[in-house]
């Protein structure tokens, strides 16, 4: 009675690890977030609009909803900061006070943002990323929009969150 052929050692264990690889990857669990929202600054001789106002509304649900459609972040209640929080004018400039608010509330990184208006033509989005322990700043980045519409304001949010927070 003949044994079946044995592989060498080396190839045995080769064929164990390309087997592990090939199975899915444990998710990581997702990290929350504190989301302290996007400040308007409004730099241009033309008032702000009722137009604009929803924009922003839209921006931030646009945010909030790509991020946990990722499965990579859970956003927490800001609410039990808010009127600490209203003291600041922009979150986004308060050297770290968003971070100390976001580990306040437990959460892994603070999160806020900045639509800057220099005319109905040139406009800029800078979102901010950062680890609530530290105050570093973990993602973000900043897109130059054309033309002051819906479509515009989408694309340049959409812009960040594809190419610099969910990368």
């Amino acid at each position: 009675m003949t044994s079946p052929p044995t592989l060498p050692r080396a190839l045995a264990a080769l064929l164990a690890l390309l087997c592990l690889a090939a199975l899915p990857a444990r998710a990581e669990d997702p990290q929350s977030v504190a989301f302290f929202g996007i400040t308007l600054l409004n730099t241009s001789m033309e008032p702000v609009t009722e137009a604009e106002a929803a924009r922003l509304q839209a921006a931030e649900a646009q945010i909030v909803e790509t991020m946990t459609e990722s499965g990579r972040f859970t956003f927490v209640d800001t609410a039990p900061i808010a009127e600490e929080a209203d003291r600041y004018t922009n979150l986004a400039q308060c050297n770290g006070c968003d971070s100390a608010f976001a580990q306040d509330l437990g959460a892994d990184l603070a999160m806020s943002g900045e639509f800057q208006k220099t005319s109905n033509l040139i406009l800029s989005f800078t979102l901010y990323l950062r680890d609530a322990e530290t105050g570093n700043l973990v993602g973000g980045g900043s897109a130059d929009i054309r033309g002051n519409t819906d479509d515009s304001w989408h694309r340049g949010v959409r812009y960040i969150l594809r190419n610099r927070i969910l990368k």
